[in-house]
C-alpha cells in the first residue's frame, strides 16, 4: 500500500495506559511498529503543552510523533528530528477570534465567576485560558456564565469542558472560536493532503467529542467510560455520521480494545489494508 495514513491519537487514558483498565502486553510494541512504517504521519492530539507532551513520550517510551496538536489544539508543532517547529500559520488563524483580547484581559472578565480557579502558569498560552472547577456532569450552567462574562469583550470562543478521573476535578479551556483538536486536525490534514478515508483518529474522553462525531474517522478505545460512550454514539447518529464513530471491542490479535489496542483496533477497521501489519 503507498497512500499515506495519518494516524492522530489523543495521549492520555488513549495511548497512555493511565487509567484504571489492564494494557495488551502486546499493544504498544505493535503499535510502535505500525508507526514506523514508512506509510504513517503520526500525530498527538492533547490537552498537554509541549514539556508534558515530552514527559509523557519519556515515560511510556513513545515513538516519537511527526507531529504534536497541543494544548487543547492551540499550538500545532511539526517535529524533525529534536527541533518543534511551531506552526505560526496555525496560531495566526485563530487568534483573530480573540478580537485582539489577549489572555489576561479574557482571565479578568471571569474573576467574578467563583467556581473557576487559575490553572498553573505552565498550562496557559497566548490561545489558552485555562481553570479548575468541580467535577459537574452537567457544566452547561457554568458555561453559560463564562459565555455571559466574556460577551463584552467581542472574543469568539471556543469552551471546552471535560473532567479528569484520576483527581475528579473539572477542566474549562477558554480557546478561540476556531481553535480545538477538530480544526487543528482539519489545517493539518488539509496541509498533508490526505483523505478522510487514510485518516484516523482515536480518543477516549469528553474533550475528544467534537472530533469523535466528525466526518473524521475515528475510534474510541473500548477503557473509555460508558457515559463517553453513550454521548458519542448519540451525536454521531443525530449528525449522521454513525459510519466514521468506531467503538473498540477487543479481539484484533488477541488484545483487548483498551489504549493502544484500541487504536489499533480502529485503524483496522477503516483502513482494511493495514491489518495484516497489525495483527503480526
Amino acid at each position: 500500500m503507498d497512500d499515506l495514513i495519518l494516524l492522530a491519537t489523543d495521549l492520555d487514558r488513549t495511548l497512555l495506559p493511565n487509567g484504571a483498565q489492564p494494557e495488551s502486553p502486546l499493544a504498544r510494541p505493535r503499535f510502535r511498529r505500525f508507526v514506523a512504517r514508512p506509510e504513517v504521519r503520526l500525530a498527538y492530539v492533547t490537552g498537554r503543552h509541549r514539556e508534558l507532551v515530552e514527559a509523557a513520550i519519556a515515560e511510556y517510551d513513545l515513538p516519537q510523533p511527526d507531529f504534536v496538536i497541543g494544548d487543547v489544539g492551540t499550538s500545532l508543532y511539526e517535529l524533525q528530528g529534536d527541533d518543534w517547529n511551531q506552526r505560526g500559520d496555525w496560531l495566526q488563524t485563530i487568534a483573530v477570534d480573540w478580537a485582539g483580547c489577549g489572555h489576561d484581559e479574557l482571565a479578568a472578565a471571569l474573576v467574578g465567576i467563583a467556581d473557576l480557579r487559575l490553572q498553573e502558569a505552565a498550562k496557559q498560552g497566548p490561545c489558552k485560558l485555562s481553570y479548575y472547577a468541580a467535577a459537574l456532569a452537567d457544566p452547561s450552567a457554568l458555561l453559560a456564565r463564562v459565555r455571559d462574562h466574556l460577551a463584552p469583550t467581542g472574543a469568539r470562543v471556543n469552551l471546552v469542558w471535560s473532567v479528569d478521573e484520576t483527581t475528579a476535578t473539572g477542566l474549562l479551556d477558554v480557546l478561540p472560536a476556531r481553535a480545538s483538536k477538530l480544526h487543528a486536525l482539519e489545517f493539518l490534514r488539509e496541509h498533508l493532503g490526505i483523505p478522510l478515508n487514510h485518516t484516523v483518529f482515536a480518543g477516549d474522553s469528553g474533550n475528544d467529542m467534537e472530533v469523535l462525531v466528525s466526518n473524521i474517522p475515528s475510534v474510541l478505545v473500548a477503557n473509555a467510560q460508558e457515559t463517553v460512550r453513550a454521548e458519542a454514539v448519540s451525536h454521531a447518529m443525530r449528525h449522521g455520521h454513525g459510519p466514521t464513530l468506531y467503538l473498540a471491542h477487543g479481539g484484533l490479535g488477541g488484545m483487548n480494545g483498551n489504549y493502544s489496542a484500541g487504536i489499533l483496533e480502529g485503524v483496522a477497521h477503516f483502513v482494511p489494508a493495514t491489518r495484516v501489519w497489525l495483527e503480526d
